[in-house]
């Protein structure tokens, strides 16, 4: 049976942002192994299949009762603007973050109409801004480079240029996560760029490729750390991570909580692992095969609110950035 109760793990209100020009980024082609290059669809079609898949995307999540803030991207230099998560993270108690990101592209992506945005439906008490490490080549882009357990205050995070072990622990320092750092590969050696495509943690249950994690003892101590927070490790193979079903996030909605994840994850995982996830959340596909083209899914395309709202007669007094 489903669980009605909340989850601090499955945020109910999300931002997404719905792009006008979205292309495959070749800035950020050189590491990310996930990205695909068409050569028989126009850049025109391709932007507006992507513009169709977000549409219907936030529309589904609002029909399951997911609150989402829809930005649109109209701009011509942010070809991924699609994955906000990467740029920024809110935490319970009025706190956000904001990231340096590894590709002069993406950095274009923050916006101030989004963090206002979140003051005015949200308690906000600081905005942390790490975008200043940029110039020192320090980066940490937000919830793709860590994937982070609120439960147990622990940011899991591969090692990869989009993560520089500086900038972990001033988040983990300031934030009260503890940073558990690790090496993951694919079969032929890649290194993963992101850990949000590795792994989904939810309330009850991990999705991870364990095979993955390239140092034994390293993978054992993870395993260890999921299965006494109680959670069921649900382990993927390197066939099915290619697929993007680590690439899911927990929310909740109005019946209970739900896993959203893209058409291909949920077709690729087996029929045991959905029996498992099934007594938990709600298996939500979205439909988003052009996005992917990208190389990333649907937990890329959702930055979760774990902020408190404000109420309807709550006067809104903003505090600086």
């Amino acid at each position: 049976m489903l669980q009605k109760r909340r989850s601090v793990q499955a945020p109910s209100a999300v931002v997404m942002v719905r792009p006008h020009h979205f292309h495959p980024n070749t800035e950020t082609a050189g590491d990310n192994k996930f990205q695909k290059h068409p050569t028989d669809v126009s850049a025109n079609e391709i932007a507006k299949r992507a513009f169709d898949e977000v549409t219907q995307a936030v529309a589904k999540l609002e029909t399951y009762g997911v609150r989402v803030h829809l930005f649109d991207d109209e701009g011509t230099e942010t070809p991924d603007s699609v994955f906000p998560n990467n740029w920024f993270s809110t935490h319970p108690g009025g706190h956000i973050a904001i990231y340096p990101m590894y590709a002069p592209s993406r950095r274009k992506e923050r916006r101030a109409d989004v963090i206002e945005e979140l003051k005015r439906c949200y308690r906000v008490q600081e905005v942390v801004d790490y975008s200043g490490l940029e110039p020192d080549h320090i980066f940490l882009e937000g919830t793709g480079a860590m994937v982070l357990d609120h439960v147990e205050r622990v940011a899991y995070a591969v090692k990869s240029n989009r993560l520089d072990p500086i900038a972990l622990e001033r988040f983990c320092t300031h934030f009260g996560y503890e940073p558990m750092v690790f090496e993951a590969q694919d079969e032929s050696g890649a290194d993963v760029y992101h850990t949000n495509v590795l792994m989904c943690i939810a309330t009850d249950f991990v999705l991870i490729s364990t095979d993955m994690i390239v140092n034994p003892v390293r993978r054992a101590e993870i395993i260890e750390r999921f299965e006494q927070s109680g959670r069921t490790v649900i382990n993927l193979s390197a066939d099915q991570i290619a697929s993007f079903a680590g690439n899911a996030i927990e929310l909740s909605g109005t019946d209970g909580r739900l896993l959203a994840l893209s058409q291909t994850a949920i077709d690729a995982l087996s029929v045991d692992q959905k029996r498992i996830i099934s007594k938990s959340a709600k298996l939500l596909p979205l439909n988003v095969p052009t996005i992917e083209m990208a190389g990333g899914s649907v937990r890329c395309m959702i930055a979760g609110i774990h902020l408190t709202p404000r109420l309807n007669n709550e006067s809104v007094k903003l505090p600086p950035s």
